[in-house]
């Protein structure tokens, strides 16, 4: 490990980097993927197509509390402008096939926010549902295992799936759950699974790793993240394994019509963001963020390095910036001292704090009596 990390790009320029992609700026810029993203230019559809999705083995379960009664939440009135765009909304929905005139005795109130990017989205109050909803036990992705996958990789492309939980059915017994009232007094019911619903999304991470599963060892999911990352291989360059990966990636999402959205991929770059970080094979800050449990007091070493990373910083490299890689450098490379957890002794935790950062460390005695520690972890307040 070097002396310094190297010089981080200022934030606006990896901004402009990873700005909203193209059909147009993918072939202006030589993206080697571009001739195979175009063949399979269905999989990143302007517009979703209107149909319902094929029963693909997993659907969309509600499992409620014994003793549940019925969940009902009052619609309450809208201005007249927004009941109609509710009505145009649903009107695509029931044209689609995703949802169908209900009787239900269940009934969830429909109403707009506003996004923060401007404009307006629908939403459904399925609170009371959620209440009497048991939590799905699906394991949720592990933020350190997906990265852990990427080690050794050079090349990059991350996919955004969109609109993917309109790609799963609902079981049929749980429809009348769905049931949701519009002002202009209509009640529907959803054939497919809608946005809002409690362990949606840990339904829709279980459809995507079934399908990619076959592919995991270079496509790792997050939920409707997917991330491909490749390296040489033989006779073969990276590039070209890369590009062998994204054409598996894309024919398995067209045979299981999980859509991307164009603007918000990254094909073949030496660096992607990733989880809320950027990863390359020179990325050491993400490197130790992803060794953190290793460290102590992590999140305050780390301060004032993250500080370089906030946006419109200016990157002056100062002797509180060294001062701090070399801590983080030393503790990392220091003798590990994290003992494995025993589940059939106490843990106990210990916690500080400063004006900037928290932290704990788990700890545990060991068969000698002497205290040991499991796992640090630590976290940089906002101001």
């Amino acid at each position: 490990m070097s002396s310094r990390p190297k010089s981080a790009e200022p934030k606006p320029a990896r901004e402009e980097r990873f700005a909203a992609q193209s059909w147009e700026s993918l072939k202006a810029s030589g993206n080697p993927i571009f001739e195979t993203a175009r063949e399979f230019a269905d999989v990143f559809p302007y517009k979703i197509p209107a149909e319902l999705p094929a029963d693909r083995g997993v659907r969309h379960e509600i499992d409620r509390a014994p003793g549940s009664k019925y969940c009902v939440t009052r619609q309450w009135p809208l201005p007249r402008d927004r009941v109609k765009a509710i009505d145009d909304v649903i009107e695509g929905r029931r044209q689609a096939g995703y949802v169908r005139e209900s009787i239900s005795p269940h009934s969830s109130s429909t109403f707009y926010v506003k996004k923060a990017t401007g404009g307006w989205r629908i939403v459904y109050a399925f609170n009371k549902l959620s209440d009497a909803t048991i939590p799905a036990q699906t394991p949720a992705p592990r933020k350190d295992m997906v990265l852990d996958s990427m080690s050794g990789s050079v090349i990059y492309s991350a996919i955004d799936l969109t609109d993917g939980f309109y790609q799963i059915l609902m079981r049929e017994s749980d429809i009348p759950l769905t049931a949701v009232s519009t002002p202009s007094g209509m009640l529907w019911e959803w054939l497919v699974m809608p946005q809002g619903l409690k362990n949606a999304p840990a339904t829709f991470n279980r459809i995507v790793s079934h399908v990619l599963r076959p592919l995991r060892d270079f496509a790792p999911s997050y939920f409707d993240d997917i991330v491909v990352h490749s390296r040489a291989e033989g006779d073969l360059s990276a590039v070209e394994v890369h590009v062998r990966h994204l054409r598996q990636v894309f024919q398995v999402m067209r045979e299981n019509k999980l859509y991307a959205n164009l603007k918000k991929c990254v094909f073949c770059a030496p660096e992607i963001p990733v989880l809320g970080c950027y990863v390359s094979k020179n990325g050491w800050l993400g490197l130790a963020n992803y060794l953190h449990k290793y460290t102590k007091d992590y999140a305050g070493l780390i301060q004032p390095l993250s500080s370089l990373l906030k946006k419109d910083a200016t990157w002056l490299w100062r002797p509180e910036h060294q001062a701090a890689f070399d801590s983080v450098k030393k503790s990392l490379a220091s003798t590990p001292i994290l003992m494995l957890p025993d589940d059939s002794k106490p843990f106990h935790v210990v916690c500080d704090a400063s004006d900037f950062a928290i932290g704990c460390a788990l700890k545990q005695f060991d068969d000698e009596g002497r205290e040991r520690v499991v796992s640090y972890q630590s976290r940089q307040m906002k101001p």
